[in-house]
């Protein structure tokens, strides 16, 4: 199942959005996100925000098919990379909060989608050229995962109190969100596209997609004072699943 058009993918990702909030599933949260994203794309079309729009409506498709698929070969418990494997199975996880679900997606879809799509749409040649837009769809969603953060420190108190005072779990979250991960996308689809010149495409994106799916376990917090925060925020974050995506499509 695949969008041909924007507005393809925008219905696509509703109807992953609902069934999430069916299923009480928090895969809903990064669709939720995404969806929005889409949007942000869509209303910046023709307003010279892109420096080519139809290059950017195109990248746009493919990047969210690379979502949109992963998400129907989980749910048919077919074949996936493995940073969306991982992403999708710790959405089981009840101990993570909202952001770290919205991040583990944000961790496969740019450190590893990204840059594939971006070599879908340029060459060897041309994709200096696609830097500046690039870069703008990044910022378009890591603005958002910003907005969210707010949006939830509004409604869940400790997790403002605990980000502030606890400088390495904020500077990680803000640190992945933004420049991080663009740069690191970046980068890659630069070695991608001369790798498929060299038809050595599948292997680089084989290592990309392991270095990717061990990144996500930095997204846990693993650390003992980190736990307890993140537990502290998780036993605040009232509501059921489907409340909080709508919580998210409601202020985004």
């Amino acid at each position: 199942m695949e969008a041909k058009t924007i507005d393809e993918v925008i219905v696509l990702l509703e109807d992953i959005i609902q069934t999430s909030c069916d299923e009480e599933s928090t895969i809903g949260y990064f669709a939720a996100l995404y969806q929005k994203v889409t949007i942000a794309v869509k209303e910046k079309l023709n307003t010279n925000y892109f420096d080519d729009d139809a290059r950017m409506e195109q990248l746009d498709i493919i990047f969210a098919n690379r979502y949109i698929v992963a998400y129907y070969n989980y749910k048919l418990g077919k074949k996936n990379t493995k940073s969306w494997e991982v992403a999708f199975e710790l959405s089981k996880n009840n101990d993570l909060i909202v952001l770290q679900h919205l991040i583990l997606g944000m961790n496969a879809h740019i450190n590893l989608d990204l840059g594939i799509a971006a070599t879908e749409v340029s060459d060897a040649s041309s994709i200096q050229h696609l830097q500046a837009d690039f870069y703008k769809i990044n910022d378009l969603l890591a603005s958002l995962v910003d907005d969210v953060k707010n949006d939830l420190s509004m409604i869940w108190r400790p997790l403002v109190w605990i980000l502030k005072r606890v400088k390495k779990i904020d500077n990680f979250l803000i640190n992945f969100s933004m420049g991080i991960a663009r740069d690191g996308a970046w980068k890659f689809a630069n070695e991608l596209v001369l790798e498929k010149e060299n038809f050595n495409e599948a292997q680089c994106t084989a290592l990309r997609d392991d270095k990717i799916a061990i990144l996500s376990e930095q997204i846990l917090c693993k650390g003992t004072l980190e736990r307890i925060l993140f537990k502290i925020i998780k036993l605040t974050e009232w509501g059921s699943v489907s409340h909080k995506i709508g919580f998210l499509r409601k202020k985004l």
